[in-house]
């Protein structure tokens, strides 16, 4: 081919940090485009998808709201992205986050005291580790690809919570409908805002972020953990244990998926129910690295996917294009992002016909 691909001899580290920058930029028009083709002006589309649903406080608290459990799920995928522990199922840890929370709120339905809504938290964090718990072991014990493992058990926490909410959590006054009694008021996480569905989750995915970032700065434990995930040979001469920091790296992230969940059910929707989830869990894999896996430049990429998120379901409802359109504003953004990448790292070179005549040629004769 007359094009090469050649590895630079080192990156710029402006470049790598505004490569998500323009890769957003790149997604943005490219959206715009799309509903161009579709029979969409492109102006007005791009100002229903991303002006219009943050234009009033209404829009700002549900942009807030959807950032909460993205910012969660994508902070704890960070610190075990960073030591090489690819965990893809943030989805189904959030789902089981979201049942034990949930379980919790429903068993004591009755009790009003301060501590029930910490203790769902508690609960459904142990719930997110305890799923991660199946992969770390599965990779520990027999070497299974942590990949596959939580991306299946993704779905078999679906299929369970599908269960639950048809079966024993069933509301015997919901009419039928696949879905478990409300919370009552001290299982439910508390409005910030007048007028807007903005709860006290976003505190709490802010604070797990920060605490994110200094453990990331700051703690030796988490240098153990880059260390291992990028020199294992160097790891272990050093004495820092592989499986232990395959361990950390899937609880943590299991840990805050959990707390996501319990965001969800606790504040925006009140109750479980069949589906807790539009995808949080999979677009965090896309924040996570939007952001660099730096704790502080996620809470950015996550406002950004929750706008991607509202900006869909406004498109929905005014310009009647399908729901899908928020994956693939998506997909486009993880498209961009990868090919960003690429160019940070290699350089294309032209080679030339010549030159490739005479490498075909050299190879013939010889």
């Amino acid at each position: 081919m007359p094009i090469r691909l050649e590895p630079r001899a080192a990156a710029s580290r402006w470049v790598r940090y505004l490569a998500p920058v323009a890769s957003a930029l790149a997604a943005m028009i490219a959206g715009t485009l799309l509903f161009f083709f579709i029979g969409h002006d492109p102006a007005e589309a791009f100002y229903v998808f991303f002006v219009q649903p943050v234009s009033d406080l209404y829009g700002l608290g549900e942009l807030f709201l959807k950032t909460a459990p993205i910012l969660l799920c994508a902070t704890g995928l960070a610190i075990g992205f960073r030591s090489n522990v690819w965990n893809i199922g943030a989805e189904g840890q959030l789902i089981l986050g979201a049942i034990c929370g949930g379980s919790l709120a429903l068993a004591f339905d009755s009790v009003q005291g301060w501590w029930l809504l910490p203790a769902m938290f508690l609960a459904g964090g142990i719930g997110g580790m305890a799923w991660a718990t199946v992969a770390a072991v599965l990779r520990v014990r027999f070497n299974a690809n942590e990949i596959l493992v939580t991306l299946m058990l993704t779905y078999i926490a679906g299929l369970f919570l599908s269960y639950l909410v048809y079966g024993p959590l069933r509301s015997p006054t919901g009419f039928n409908w696949p879905e478990s009694t409300a919370f009552h008021g001290a299982a439910r996480l508390p409005r910030l805002l007048d007028g807007t569905r903005m709860n006290a989750g976003i505190l709490l995915a802010l604070g797990v972020a920060v605490a994110a970032w200094v453990f990331v700065r700051f703690s030796y434990l988490s240098y153990q953990m880059e260390v291992g995930g990028k020199a294992v040979n160097a790891a272990r001469y050093a004495g820092f244990g592989r499986n232990r920091m395959i361990w950390l790296g899937l609880l943590i992230s299991g840990f805050c998926a959990g707390l996501a969940g319990v965001v969800e059910v606790a504040g925006t929707i009140g109750k479980l129910r069949e589906v807790v989830s539009p995808g949080y869990g999979f677009a965090a894999i896309i924040v996570a690295y939007i952001g660099r896996l730096n704790p502080l430049a996620i809470i950015l990429s996550s406002v950004l996917m929750a706008l991607f998120f509202i900006g869909g379901e406004q498109a929905k409802v005014s310009l009647g294009v399908p729901s899908a359109i928020t994956g693939i504003f998506q997909g486009t953004l993880l498209f961009f992002l990868l090919m960003s990448d690429l160019l940070v790292s290699y350089r294309l070179t032209w080679v030339g016909f010549a030159s490739n005549s005479a490498e075909g040629g050299g190879a013939v004769d010889g």
